[in-house]
């Protein structure tokens, strides 16, 4: 186990854009004054004709992307941090991008509280939340590099807006690239189980994994869930694992206001009405400090989730 790699998903987007520059040439990417942080800077080195820094500027660069958007030519690849696109851009993601439906891809990288010593300013625990308004957008929350690889390519070849959630941290690797497949809009079954269900997205879902290897020891049977495309969600399968297992627990490096939790909890009230518990960040700001020590303060590691799985199994048998 200490053998296995970690990369962390910001460094697999900038690995991915630069192989698929290779592979596809109707696309560009464009920065805000970060491509060394975004690690768009590697696609930078193979393709600086197709770069374009639009400076510190992130409500003008949307725009920029959505102007080449328009012309139907090439497809646009906005980057910069979470914070900055679905924060300080929302108005023009919203109004610019969302609202005529334009093809442009936003790669909003440093994602959630893992950000660490950066604080709470840089720590974008919302942004799941606000994107998921916007009609039409597509949000993708890859869980490791692999997988990251995969939805960059997903979200290129697809025509619409797509909001692709990327993180700071290093992170273990744990799909196969060989046998990987990623489909918009489908979860992915990890492991099966008949006692409850947890629904996982981006760094949660290892940790999800690690919850139901310390449940099992204690002949609790959980099934875990990826759930890579916040929206649309894969409604059936949330319903499928409703139906079996009566218990279901979501986990997310997000507020739980918003986010996983709320989009499964609504298709739940609307489909079948099931306990759940929703492990996140419960209405409050992040801080600065060690990542290790913020998960655990905010209640996102794998003894949280297996607490959850617990509680959420007891609500279902009152």
């Amino acid at each position: 186990m200490a053998d296995i790699k970690k990369i962390a998903t910001r460094e697999a987007y900038g690995e991915a854009l630069a192989e698929l520059g290779a592979k596809y040439d109707n696309f560009v990417v464009l920065d805000a004054d970060l491509a060394a942080a975004t690690k768009t800077g590697t696609f930078k080195k193979k393709f600086p004709e197709r770069h374009f820094d639009c400076g510190i500027q992130e409500g003008n660069m949307m725009l920029v992307a959505a102007g080449i958007a328009t012309t139907g030519l090439l497809v646009p690849f906005a980057s910069t941090f979470a914070m900055f696109a679905a924060g300080r851009a929302y108005e023009q993601i919203r109004n610019g991008i969302g609202y005529p439906h334009l093809n442009v891809k936003i790669g909003a990288t440093h994602a959630g509280i893992s950000v660490g010593e950066d604080g709470a300013t840089h720590q974008c625990n919302e942004d799941i939340g606000t994107m998921r308004t916007i009609p039409g957008m597509t949000i993708i929350s890859p869980a490791d590099a692999v997988e990251t690889k995969a939805a960059v390519e997903a979200a290129l070849l697809y025509n619409g807006p797509v909001y692709i959630r990327l993180g700071r941290l290093a992170v273990p690797v744990f799909n196969d690239p060989d046998n990987y497949k990623f489909e918009l809009g489908k979860g992915i079954v990890l492991a099966d189980g008949s006692d409850a269900a947890i629904f996982a997205t981006g760094i949660m879902v290892n940790a999800a994994m690690k919850a139901r290897e310390s449940l099992l020891a204690e002949g609790i049977d959980a099934a875990v869930i990826n759930i890579h495309t916040i929206k649309p969600i894969d409604e059936e399968l949330i319903v499928k694992y409703a139906e079996k297992t009566g218990a279901i627990v979501t986990a997310e490096e997000h507020q739980i206001i918003g986010g996983l939790g709320s989009a499964v909890c609504e298709v739940l009230a609307e489909n079948h009405p099931t306990p759940v518990k929703r492990i996140g960040i419960k209405d409050k700001f992040g801080k600065s400090g060690k990542v290790p020590a913020l998960l655990e303060e905010y209640g996102l590691t794998p003894a949280d989730i297996a607490a959850g799985v617990k509680a959420a199994i007891a609500a279902k048998n009152k």
